[in-house]
């Protein structure tokens, strides 16, 4: 929950700065935000491959679990396209790339500014954060209407991190590792899924 309303006061404040005209202007001229987002890349990529005991407690998951990124996936996007047509203004590719952060709003919002705009990269960031949200409140009602795999799926990307606790106090703990490869799957699709969609 931190993170998020770190996340959120960066962004407000990026917006009053922005809209204040207090920023150099190299900071807007110049491909900044490309920068940021190598950087993330970046640190993504450092944080995924430094972390080997993850990596090897994946091979203690039963197989039918490996199904479960690919059903929120599925879900998720199938979502999204019934959402489009109901939407006014835009298209099922727009609403799909949306979808496809998983909850993982400080990656994929940064991707949807830098190839559709601040107005639907503002729409990724607050839908991501309220996947999260819904995840870490509606825990115990998920796992008493719907299963214990249900708060994971809520989760999305952030079932390896900050929905995590909330997963293993209303599931159980013995579906850590199952949650933690769920986010783990999806953080890693965010960034192909988001430019596919965008790109579409």
């Amino acid at each position: 929950m931190k993170g998020s309303i770190a996340i959120v006061t960066f962004f407000i404040v990026g917006v009053f700065l922005g809209y204040s005209h207090l920023l150099p202007s190299y900071l807007i001229e110049n491909d900044f935000s490309l920068y940021a987002l190598c950087g993330l890349m970046f640190c993504v990529g450092v944080s995924i491959g430094n972390d080997s005991k993850t990596l090897k407690s994946f091979k203690k998951l039963n197989p039918k679990y490996y199904l479960l990124p690919l059903t929120t996936m599925a879900g998720t996007l199938a979502g999204c396209a019934v959402v489009a047509m109901i939407l006014p203004g835009r298209t099922v590719t727009e609403t799909m790339a949306v979808g496809s952060g998983f909850g993982y709003y400080s990656l994929s919002s940064i991707f949807i500014t830098e190839y559709k705009g601040a107005e639907l990269g503002t729409i990724a960031l607050l839908s991501n954060i309220i996947r999260e949200i819904t995840a870490l409140l509606f825990a115990p009602l998920f796992v008493k209407y719907f299963g214990k795999l249900a708060p994971i799926s809520v989760g999305g990307a952030t079932t390896m991190d900050t929905t995590l606790p909330v997963i293993l106090r209303y599931s159980g703990k013995e579906f850590m590792i199952v949650s933690v490869f769920h986010g783990f799957a999806l953080d890693i699709s965010v960034p192909f899924l988001v430019t596919i969609f965008c790109s579409l």
